[in-house]
């Protein structure tokens, strides 16, 4: 599922409103297509504890590979300006 679509639900929960695939598309920062909407509202309404593990889970899986790869990068630029002092 989409992460942004799951950010539109909580946002609509935050407000006291029921999700629903018009509202839920209403909120949407970017485009989406509409069967995964539906499919995050109809999960939602099957299950709404599931929407708040699903929400957590792909920003942790986001944030993490970035902050390995910027990791990388700066061990690589230390190296590089290490590599141009010396000359």
């Amino acid at each position: 599922m989409n992460a942004v679509v799951f950010d539109a639900i909580k946002v609509l929960l935050d407000e006291g409103k029921t999700p629903t695939v018009a509202l839920t598309k209403s909120r949407l920062a970017q485009p989406v297509p509409m069967p995964v909407i539906i499919a995050a509202v109809s999960q939602y309404k099957n299950n709404p504890d599931s929407i708040h593990n699903l929400m957590k889970n792909p920003e942790q899986s986001i944030v993490e590979p970035k902050t390995s790869q910027l990791d990388r990068i700066e061990k690589k630029l230390d190296r590089l300006l290490a590599l141009l002092e010396k000359k």
